[in-house]
């Protein structure tokens, strides 16, 4: 009767162990955002080489803008929502940085930047024009627009740009399209920090009238990686890649394995104790 005693005790402890050390795994399980990260993603792939419907935009003046205007030269189409306090203004700012690289190495005005906000009503023109003013985004050539209810949704869809409201905001993926002179999505570029040097030589060879390569299987696992694992860091005002989780669940799993053969072992050294009582009380 005393070893079960202490073996209830025991079993208590690890429990109560258990749970405390997997309580924040669970707690991140429930903080996973309700979008769809690898639906998203194949949304987002399966919409190159499409040609987005002409819809017709407002720019910060409320002066319509038909996408088929930017005909011509490229453009990179970046999607945003004026209410977003840390994704979005943090996007924005590296793709800004990106810009400027790109117009030093090929010149002001060879492509055109389109900013298009998709909450509406929220994300009026009036909203779209105080989000650019405030993160101080002037370049000529780069337009905040703002998509009319009505036409987010067939917009968002030919864009293969994927988005789920939370009780935060908006959990939406990080794509920057980019689009050729003929209106046909020949890029989706995924992640917080679009890649000066990948857009680069995707734009030199848009510019000298050549088809752009496939993306490589290895771009798009990298891709999948800074889509599920960035995370917002308020001292830098940039994103991160958090492992934190992936530790989390490894601590956890330690601790399970250490645990099970904390109390294999046990049993042994309690099995042979008794067997030892028995033969030593015969003798």
């Amino acid at each position: 009767m005393r070893w079960c005693g202490e073996e209830r005790t025991v079993r208590t402890t690890c429990c109560r162990a258990l749970l405390l050390s997997l309580a924040p795994v669970l707690v991140a399980a429930q903080e996973v955002p309700t979008l769809d990260a690898a639906d998203a993603m194949r949304a987002s792939l399966a919409a190159v080489g499409r040609v987005p419907a002409d819809h017709v935009l407002l720019d910060r003046e409320a002066r319509p803008v038909p996408l088929a205007s930017f005909r011509g030269r490229p453009l990179l189409v970046s999607f945003i929502y004026t209410g977003c306090f840390q994704v979005c203004p943090a996007s924005t700012r590296a793709l800004d940085e990106t810009v400027r690289t790109l117009d030093a190495r090929f010149g002001a005005g060879r492509f055109a930047v389109a900013s298009i906000g998709f909450n509406q009503p929220a994300d009026s023109p009036q909203a779209m024009k105080a989000f650019a003013a405030q993160h101080r985004v002037g370049r000529d050539g780069w337009v905040f627009l703002s998509a009319p209810a009505r036409t987010v949704e067939p917009l968002t869809r030919d864009f293969g740009f994927r988005y789920a409201a939370t009780p935060a905001g908006f959990d939406h993926v990080l794509q920057v399209t980019l689009v050729d002179a003929q209106g046909r999505i020949v890029r989706q570029v995924l992640g917080n920090e679009p890649s000066a040097a990948v857009l680069g030589d995707d734009l030199q060879l848009l510019l000298a009238g050549e088809p752009l390569p496939p993306a490589g299987v290895l771009a798009g696992v990298v891709d999948r990686i800074r889509i599920l694992c960035t995370v917002y860091d308020p001292e830098t005002g940039t994103y991160r890649v958090d492992y934190t989780l992936a530790w989390e669940i490894a601590g956890g799993v330690t601790f399970i394995l250490s645990m099970a053969l904390y109390m294999l072992n046990e049993w042994r050294v309690r099995r042979r104790e008794r067997r030892d009582a028995r033969l030593a009380a015969r003798a």
